[in-house]
């Protein structure tokens, strides 16, 4: 549970202090406010990563060196500062070598509207996911991600340069294959891990009596090294790497058809919110509490059965952040506290208490 939040310099926000009730807040506000920043910025401050980009840059302020997360999250108090030069991070006021008792302080799980990617967008969203998920699973898995794709960028790197460099190119190819055999066996006990959940989710929320699956597409053969090996001349014409985990991917089927080709849209987000909701719960039973729960302006676009549907299944425990542009659903959902965004005459974001 996160009780206070303090961020300086992070997106739209100069400096902005808010605090959370145990059960639910609501943060409203009209679109591109910052509601979405700050449920970024809780997940930052906690997994020292943003559900919507991989790169941390791109969350600094405009014209600021670096930004600020603080906050108190299950009575620890956690403090991160980033910037394109330094990184540091604090717990109980003491900073951090290593992240990992800063990151066993809390798991997240981040609903949005585009989470519907998940069913029908590029694989490169997918692979987001699985990596939000599996870093709060599996200690090792930031590790071994991290240092694959070190591995890859200098192996391509090397593919790049005139004239070609086979030699070097060989020598990353080593590390790639260990460091890809481990991410891929982490990916694909994820995705079977999600399957039962996600089906459990899927009959929760639908109001349909659909079966569905979840397929995992690796991005190379079982044998990693002879499709390495067999894609080298294309790789040399297209001077990249083009077999790996690093091209991982996985497929939702319902009724035995993929959702992504044969689903309606409305069937799309319902396989989606199922998604997470199977992770929400994995993360449960894993850690023996409910994770925080991240709502980015999810339940307004839902019709009213569907938004009571995806409420019940939430996990009873979990406190919920959750962003919207107007109240008018809010019957089903205890707000204990309401904040209205708003922005003063410089343009600077205010947050105002209505509860």
């Amino acid at each position: 549970m996160i009780s206070k939040l303090f961020v300086r310099d992070f997106r739209c926000f100069s400096n902005l202090e808010i605090e959370f009730h145990p059960e639910s807040t609501c943060i409203v506000g009209r679109n591109a406010s910052g509601k979405t920043s700050l449920l970024e910025a809780v997940s930052v401050l906690t997994r020292l990563q943003s559900p919507k980009t991989s790169s941390l840059v791109q969350l600094v302020r405009f014209g600021a060196k670096g930004l600020v997360t603080d906050g108190f999250v299950s009575n620890y108090h956690l403090q991160f500062y980033y910037s394109r030069t330094r990184r540091k991070l604090a717990l109980d006021a003491v900073e951090q070598k290593s992240s990992n008792s800063y990151l066993d302080v809390a798991r997240v799980v981040y609903f949005a509207n585009s989470d519907i990617d998940l069913i029908r967008g590029a694989g490169e969203a997918r692979r987001r996911f699985l990596d939000f998920f599996g870093s709060q699973l599996f200690k090792n898995y930031r590790e071994i991600l991290r240092s694959y794709e070190k591995a890859l960028h200098s192996r391509n790197r090397y593919l790049k340069m005139m004239p070609a460099r086979p030699r070097e190119v060989d020598a990353y190819s080593k590390p790639l294959l260990h460091l890809g055999h481990q991410l891929t066996a982490l990916r694909a006990f994820l995705v079977e891990r999600l399957e039962p959940y996600v089906v459990e989710a899927l009959g929760a929320v639908s109001d349909r009596n659909e079966t569905s699956s979840l397929r995992y597409r690796p991005g190379a053969t079982a044998d990693f090294e002879s499709a390495l090996r067999e894609s080298a001349e294309e790789e040399s014409r297209l001077r990249m790497t083009l077999v790996g985990p690093h091209r991982d991917d996985f497929q939702l089927f319902l009724c035995s058809q993929p959702a992504d080709l044969f689903a309606s849209e409305g069937q799309q987000r319902t396989a989606a919110i199922a998604i997470k909701l199977a992770q929400a719960k994995i993360l449960e039973l894993e850690f023996k509490k409910p994770p925080l729960l991240l709502l980015d302006d999810v339940f307004g676009e839902l019709d009213l059965a569907r938004r009571n549907r995806l409420f019940s299944a939430l996990p009873s425990r979990g406190q919920r952040l959750v962003t919207t542009t107007h109240l008018d659903w809010l019957e089903s959902l205890p707000a204990g506290k309401v904040y209205h965004i708003r922005e003063d005459s410089s343009g600077e974001r205010l947050l105002e208490s209505s509860s």
